[in-house]
């Protein structure tokens, strides 16, 4: 009898891990070679790869115009082309309903207000994070915009009255020590601009308020990212077109050469392209492997950024200038890695107390 029910608890735990890990993973590897999941994995991570460097490496482009001095603008109708996809996809959903998988996107006033707060904290991202980029460059770009995992910490404890443990509180540290040598070397090299590195602060500071306010905006859209991203976009749009008018932008686009060029608005809309799809391969490389292997992906990823921003440019760096960005780097792996290890502490517990829980039931005849 004892064996019996030892066989029945066994079963329900492991039943119960699977559930807590995910429904995906009690059918992940059916039918599927090691082999055949690697390189599915590989092909999801290169794909990220490739998508997010290559924006990056584009909206530098764009942005860095001498031609055009017009930010805002060219945010604005990256914001546009993504309001246009996500319609897009949702009308191939209806006419391809077995090969695209897309939910209803039709536009709600009521939802467009509930998700303004955000959408004001999307702008700044967007606009400090690009401005950013034009001052500072893609080779700087990671140690001046490292700033994100120290203010997640700052206001999930203002805002969320969240503390945080010693071990990354320390990994923070090392970030900031990493970020400040950075802003030192570039100084030496000649080339920093405190405008890029101020950019790049409040950038931070826009992703971590943008995290915060997204987990609390995904009611008003039934918790799907992709019509959050719908609306979201859409009111950017809107803000963004008194923003242009008061900045001056109007009279940079009149007297634009190349406003006529389409090779110019090509450029443009690819932009937009890629900003929508590094929504998509984003959760596709955290569905294939974790959130933590993404997190390292994208620790990795911009590690390779900065290396051939600086090969393309032909620049030369100091051992000190690479010791920032390794510190920078190595602080948020480090950061990932203790919140991975804090998060299974507290689940595991939890999995014990539920495991407890379905044995008594057991005894009890349940």
């Amino acid at each position: 009898m004892i064996s019996i029910v030892n066989r029945v608890q066994l079963k329900r735990s492991n039943i119960l891990r699977m559930a807590l890990a995910g429904s995906d993973s009690m059918d992940e590897g059916k039918g599927e070679t090691f082999l055949l999941r690697a390189i599915k994995i590989g092909g999801v991570v290169a794909l990220y790869w490739f998508i997010s460097i290559t924006m990056v490496f584009l909206n530098n482009y764009l942005l860095d115009s001498k031609d055009l001095d017009a930010p805002l603008f060219v945010t604005f109708y990256q914001c546009l082309v993504t309001v246009g996809l996500c319609y897009g996809m949702h009308l191939l959903s209806h006419f391809c309903p077995g090969v695209i998988d897309f939910p209803s996107v039709k536009f709600d006033l009521k939802v467009c207000r509930e998700v303004l707060p955000l959408s004001i904290v999307f702008i700044g991202m967007i606009t400090f994070n690009n401005l950013c980029l034009k001052h500072v460059g893609v080779a700087f770009y990671t140690v001046g915009r490292s700033l994100s995992t120290v203010f997640n910490v700052l206001l999930s404890y203002v805002i969320l009255k969240q503390t945080t443990s010693f071990y990354a509180i320390l990994c923070c540290g090392v970030i900031l020590g990493g970020f400040w040598l950075g802003v030192d070397q570039e100084g030496v090299a000649g080339s920093l601009s405190w405008t890029g590195v101020f950019f790049g602060v409040l950038a931070s500071a826009c992703v971590s308020l943008n995290a915060i306010f997204t987990k609390r905006v995904m009611p008003a859209v039934d918790g799907n990212i992709w019509k959050l991203s719908f609306y979201n976009n859409i009111n950017a749009c809107i803000l963004f077109l008194p923003l242009i008018i008061v900045f001056g932008e109007v009279g940079h686009l009149v007297h634009f050469s190349r406003l006529g060029d389409p090779t110019f608005w090509g450029m443009m809309t690819l932009g937009g392209v890629f900003g929508f799809a590094i929504g998509y391969v984003t959760g596709l490389q955290i569905k294939f492997t974790s959130p933590l292997t993404h997190n390292v992906s994208g620790t990795a990823k911009a590690c390779a950024q900065t290396v051939i921003a600086v090969v393309y440019n032909q620049s030369s760096k100091s051992f000190l200038w690479w010791t920032s960005n390794l510190m920078v780097l190595g602080g948020s792996s480090a950061y990932t890695w203790v919140k991975g290890m804090e998060m299974k502490k507290v689940h595991i517990p939890q999995e014990e107390s539920r495991e407890k829980l379905l044995g008594e039931k057991s005894d009890a005849g349940v």
